[in-house]
């Protein structure tokens, strides 16, 4: 079973519009609501490629119903604790030439609500995946997803996070992390300008626990570097972006695909591109025939 940790979920209201002005009203030609979080997008994701999934999560109030009911209609096994207080957040994205997200600040954890989902976690069994994503909400420390891993039963870890958040979780030596090009810059403080730099920005991460390390690049592609040494590129296939929330994501879940059907590393890194490029041309996260048109067109490059 593969298993999602989302410790700030959100209800995503998407807006599109063709004005942004603002002190004025604005009007939408076009709005949807779908579950918001990065662990959410992925188990939505997967089980969009065929794989049974069960994400974990904390809800509150209406929209944390509205959550699990819409989860539940993509096919993802919903294990969540509902706090009993406030409601889950709402995050307004709006989508004109650009997009402009006010993102909830989500709801304030407290120590036996953390204490619950890690005796979730530890039921978990060595065959098991776990990927823990996303920003950590009031009421978690920095070290929580380090917390959480040592906890879980799962043979396979993945983290995808930021700062000292990320840092904090190299030590318990992950299968996976996934930074992207802004987050790894950030976390070694220094500024990336070549191929030759991004791979050793890479190893310095794997010197600190890490063992494989994916970087999504943007329209760029992405590159990976095993914990074998070896170091793949793929670029990301050309066409028009139409929202980039939920592509690394999807990315992620990509990869993860490809791992467990039991495709080389290559593979896995092309098919990650693919998928996330197949999200930024969809209104929202990417279907399974989108996401292997991309891969096939790939792989005849």
């Amino acid at each position: 079973m593969i298993y999602t940790v989302t410790l700030n979920t959100g209800l995503d209201y998407f807006a599109m519009t063709d004005t942004r002005d603002y002190g004025k009203t604005n009007r939408t030609h076009d709005e949807y609501v779908v579950p918001g979080g990065k662990g959410l997008n992925v188990s939505v994701v997967l089980s969009r490629l065929g794989h049974e999934t069960t994400a974990f999560s904390f809800v509150s109030g209406f929209t944390g119903h509205e959550v699990e009911r819409l989860m539940q209609e993509e096919n993802v096994i919903c294990d969540f604790i509902d706090v009993g207080r406030g409601f889950t957040r709402i995050n307004v994205k709006l989508v004109a030439e650009e997009t402009t997200e006010y993102n909830g600040s989500g709801i304030f954890l407290q120590e036996e609500e953390i204490e619950a989902l890690e005796e979730k976690l530890a039921k978990l069994k060595e065959e098991d995946v776990l990927v823990m994503s996303g920003n950590i909400p009031k009421g978690a420390d920095k070290n929580i997803y380090r917390r959480l891993a040592e906890k879980a039963g799962a043979g396979m870890v993945i983290v995808d996070a930021n700062g000292s958040a990320l840092l904090n979780a190299l030590a318990v030596k992950p299968f996976l992390i996934k930074p992207n090009l802004d987050e790894l810059e950030e976390i070694l403080h220094v500024k990336i300008n070549n191929e030759d730099e991004l791979v050793k920005g890479a190893l310095a991460l794997q010197n600190m626990g890490a063992r494989n390390v994916l970087i999504s690049l943007g329209a760029a592609g992405a590159t990976l570097v095993t914990e074998d040494g070896e170091v793949f590129s793929a670029d990301a296939p050309k066409g028009q972006v139409v929202n980039t929330v939920g592509a690394g994501d999807t990315m992620l879940a990509g990869f993860l695909h490809m791992i467990l059907e039991g495709g080389s590393f290559y593979d896995a890194l092309q098919y990650s591109v693919a998928a996330g490029t197949a999200t930024a041309f969809s209104s929202w996260l990417s279907t399974k025939g989108l996401i292997e048109a991309l891969y096939e067109e790939q792989r005849k490059e």
